[in-house]
């Protein structure tokens, strides 16, 4: 028998901001800077000069809503779905 596959339009949405910040908390390492340092200021003051824009690092995150961010990043650390 087929199972209906649920789609979770949320989910997919988290999992692409994480992927997100990953891919710039790499960028900023591999040019040598805190990236825990640099992506709580950037998210605490909203200045983008936080972000390196190595491998366009910048864009990215610039891409993504500081609101959401802390929202995935919240139900991430306590482990709320």
């Amino acid at each position: 028998m087929d199972k209906t596959v649920l789609f979770d339009i949320e989910e997919i949405k988290d999992a692409s901001i994480k992927e997100t910040l990953l891919e710039v908390y790499n960028s900023l390492k591999e040019r040598g800077y805190n990236p825990i340092n640099q992506i709580a200021g950037y998210l605490i003051t909203g200045d983008p000069g936080y972000i390196s824009n190595y491998q366009n690092a910048r864009s990215k995150i610039a891409n993504l809503d500081r609101t959401e961010l802390i929202a995935v990043l919240i139900k991430d650390y306590l482990k709320i779905k």
